[in-house]
């Protein structure tokens, strides 16, 4: 079993649980909710329970979310581990995400065509509600078709407020 370590990373929105392999970043929580939310993302629940405490491995990727949050960083420059979570499709919707430039959006139709997928629009956004690693997989950048918000692991208000600090940044 691959061994994930595990930080919290302060934010403007709360804190924000992060897990980390060897191979990159697996998750990161809803603010301030507990590392057991990560169960509800992962397949591997073990590996959640076994995770290891260790500043120096999450150091890079709490240092690049931390400078998100106070408008020093647009983009991620972060290797993402699926960790066996997600099917292809799902994993091909995270891998688009990342496409989205910082500051725009589009809606889900879009995200369909973009993997090759258009009539998979409600597959696309259960994709998008499963994914495991907010801000850095951008699914707040991710639209209803008539621009409203839709849903959110964070809450809305978060989306509101990244979403916010995307314009004003």
């Amino acid at each position: 079993m691959a061994q994930l370590y595990h930080d919290v990373v302060d934010t403007s929105v709360g804190q924000l649980q992060l897990l980390v392999s060897d191979k990159g970043l697996v998750f990161v929580g809803s603010p301030n909710a507990p590392l057991s939310e990560a169960k509800s993302y992962l397949n591997n629940v073990d590996a959640v329970d076994q995770a290891i405490t260790d500043g120096q491995k999450t150091l890079k990727y709490r240092q690049q979310i931390s400078d998100y949050f106070e408008g020093k960083r647009h983009d991620f420059d972060l290797p993402i581990d699926h960790f066996g979570t997600g099917t292809r499709l799902q994993q091909a919707v995270w891998d688009a995400l990342v496409l989205i430039p910082y500051g725009m959006t589009c809606d889900y139709t879009t995200i369909a065509a973009n993997i090759g997928q258009p009539s998979a629009i409600r597959a696309v956004a259960t994709a998008i509600a499963k994914n495991p690693v907010l801000i850095v997989t951008p699914c707040h950048r991710v639209l209803r078709k008539d621009g409203g918000l839709g849903g959110y692991r964070g809450g809305l208000t978060m989306k509101r407020q990244i979403l916010a600090l995307e314009r004003t940044a």
